[in-house]
């Protein structure tokens, strides 16, 4: 299964979205109860988190088609794969926990389940042994997403993550010594460079501890 039928859902979820502006409309009334650590142009402040929500999904075909040609080049895609089949089926065969939602808004919460897996898969990964399984970290607009989504829906969607983490660890899929058996640190600055899609790179403010991040669209 690759990414062509994630991209051609992504490509009618917009089209939805041109004739009906339901996202767009959603997100007038989320934009009210925004938390104050997400910072967006008062003027703008719907056409911007639009945009930064279809780009946020835009990046999920693209960081698969990368960490699967990264783990090829690694000789790791034994422990990459189970990963990766769990974030392209959650647009394949969405969850029920998602079920009622549709266009963008379902795409959205899609993208969020695949983005937070590969944090969590991340964080356990570098707990166990101090280096990432792959060179991504979009912690930032996760907890974007996590605003617009909204609680308690956000929480269950991590409850599922974690989860399914829990599953892939008690079955050794992943978090096993051989998955390290190489020191790949040296070559995520050039996987950065070939794969930009990998760093959180979106166009909407987040304050954290007091301090504005930028984070640029390129």
């Amino acid at each position: 299964m690759d990414t062509v039928n994630i991209r051609q859902a992504i490509a009618a979820a917009r089209a939805h979205e041109n004739t009906t502006s339901q996202l767009a409309l959603l997100l007038k009334v989320r934009a009210k109860s925004l938390h104050h650590s997400v910072q967006v142009p008062p003027q703008n402040i719907v056409p911007a988190l639009l945009n930064f929500i279809i780009h946020y999904i835009d990046q999920v075909p693209e960081f698969i088609d990368a960490v699967d040609a990264i783990a090829d080049e690694c000789d790791i895609t034994d422990y990459t794969e189970p990963v990766m089949s769990i974030a392209k089926e959650f647009f394949i065969q969405p969850p029920n926990l998602i079920e009622g939602h549709e266009g963008l808004n379902a795409l959205m919460d899609e993208s969020y389940l695949a983005h937070r897996l590969i944090e969590e898969v991340n964080d356990r990964f570098m707990s166990c042994y101090n280096t990432p399984l792959v060179p991504m970290d979009m912690t930032r607009s996760n907890l974007i997403i996590h605003h617009l989504i909204g609680e308690p829906f956000a929480n269950q969607l991590d409850q599922a993550v974690r989860l399914i983490t829990d599953n892939l660890q008690s079955r050794d899929l992943v978090f096993v010594p051989d998955a390290c058996k190489e020191d790949r640190s040296h070559r995520w600055a050039n996987d950065l460079q070939r794969w930009p899609c990998l760093v959180d790179n979106l166009s909407v403010n987040l304050l954290l501890n007091g301090q504005t991040v930028r984070i640029m669209i390129h």
